[in-house]
């Protein structure tokens, strides 16, 4: 009768089919591993991102934020504040519209804030040359325009001799309203004799509806808010565009709401919003300067090709009107 197996080969049998299955076994799972981690980095950050933009999404801002922001911007950011606190319900939004220059002088003075948005650039800077804003992003444009009480009484037509004798009101040049007047006047070559120069561009736009003033040097959104008591007289822009930028403060106290705040602005909706109210789009001068004369239109497009969002004095200092739209008469105050 045949000896039975050594029991010894049967073990060694068995540690080696062991072994193979375990070394098998450790490669399905290397190659799970090598090949699940390449597919899970992907499905990861994918996750991640939809995870991290359902958050934003879905993110409510609460508490108090205060914005700072230039008067032209009133009814198109009291409109985008509707929105804003209609998709935070928590969140309450305060501003307070003065002329750009006052606004970073109040930041300056310690008054605090969360959100800053001027009419212009040079202003934005001062504030950010004292450390008072952090990054800026720009949202929108603007140009300026004529309008005189409704119907026209004193027959004015533009910047020429139609304006002898009547009582302009433009802004004052530290106001960026008034910065950009200077501009427009130094590039149509003319003089302009007004009769007072306001602190903000609301003001000048008052003055006229009231039929204090006979005509008014605006922004064209300024003339859009107050069709139904003025008539818009076009005038070459001169090449000159405001840029309007937004920023944080330096110590916001809810930073959170500050940014959702911004974003509302800079989101396709708030874009439409400014849009409604007449405001271009941001570095776009010729958008912008829709309501302005044709002849004026080259000079804006020629200054946004130089820049995709050229400061307001590179705009203003890169073109000018054609001579041929240059009034030939001083404007004189009574």
């Amino acid at each position: 009768e045949p000896a039975a197996p050594p029991r010894k080969d049967n073990h060694m049998g068995i540690t080696r089919r062991a072994a193979i299955a375990a070394v098998s076994l450790l490669s399905a799972v290397s190659l799970a591993a090598c090949g699940g981690s390449a597919s899970n980095s992907s499905t990861g950050a994918a996750s991640s991102a939809a995870s991290a933009g359902g958050s934003g999404a879905s993110q409510k801002a609460t508490g108090k934020v205060t914005v700072l922001a230039a008067a032209s911007l009133q009814g198109a950011f009291e409109e985008i504040e509707k929105t804003v606190e209609k998709d935070n319900p928590g969140l309450d939004v305060t501003f307070d519209f003065q002329g750009s220059q006052d606004l970073v002088a109040s930041l300056a003075g310690g008054d605090s804030a969360d959100v800053l948005a001027t009419a212009n650039n040079s202003t934005m800077k001062t504030a950010a040359d004292q450390k008072l804003v952090g990054n800026q992003t720009e949202f929108a444009t603007n140009v300026l325009t004529l309008i005189v009480p409704k119907g026209n009484p004193k027959k004015i037509t533009g910047l020429d001799s139609s304006l002898d004798g009547a009582n302009l009101v433009i802004c004052a040049p530290e106001v960026p309203c008034g910065e950009a007047t200077k501009k427009l006047a130094e590039a149509q070559g003319i003089t302009l004799n007004p009769v007072s120069e306001e602190q903000k561009v609301t003001d000048v736009r008052g003055k006229v509806e009231s039929g204090e003033a006979d005509a008014g040097i605006v922004y064209t959104t300024d003339a859009a808010a107050a069709k139904d008591k003025t008539d818009k007289i076009d005038i070459p822009d001169g090449g000159v565009v405001n840029h309007y930028p937004i920023a944080q403060t330096a110590k916001p106290s809810n930073p959170e709401a500050a940014q959702v705040f911004i974003n509302a602005i800079t989101s396709k909706s708030g874009q439409d919003i400014l849009a409604k109210y007449g405001f271009g789009k941001p570095g776009d001068a010729t958008s912008a300067s829709a309501g302005a004369s044709p002849s004026a239109g080259g000079a804006a497009t020629a200054s946004t090709a130089a820049s995709a969002a050229p400061s307001q004095a590179a705009t203003a200092e890169g073109s000018s009107a054609p001579e041929a739209n240059k009034p030939t008469a001083q404007t004189t105050a009574p």
